[in-house]
């Protein structure tokens, strides 16, 4: 069974939005009463609920083929992103925050 993380943010719609379209997530459940959504992507599952995002707290990590492909993308759509890192040659890392600060690392597996 695999956990979804909970994030608060301020702007659902917003948001959602980010995480579709930016992200790559797919949308699984919306509740438009109590401003909350689920999303998905691979293996990783999130959920989003409006209300003031908490500085600590989960990272959603979302595996991706080419890293480096995915933060040209992301910079041309004019999302900040951090700086690829690389753990010895098996993994390559880049950090990415929401509208709301919230943390998402992607993944690239090397090995």
């Amino acid at each position: 069974m695999q956990p979804t993380i909970w994030y608060r943010v301020r702007d659902l719609e917003r948001s959602r939005a980010f995480y579709r379209d930016e992200l790559g997530f797919t949308e699984t459940f919306v509740d438009d009463d109590a401003h909350w959504a689920r999303l998905e992507h691979g293996d990783a599952k999130i959920a989003l609920a409006e209300g003031e995002p908490q500085g600590t707290g989960g990272v959603a990590h979302v595996s991706v083929d080419d890293i480096r492909a995915e933060a040209d993308r992301l910079r041309t759509a004019g999302v900040e992103i951090g700086v690829i890192v690389e753990l010895h040659g098996q993994m390559r890392l880049l950090e990415v925050q929401d509208p709301d600060g919230n943390r998402v690392e992607l993944g690239e597996d090397l090995a």
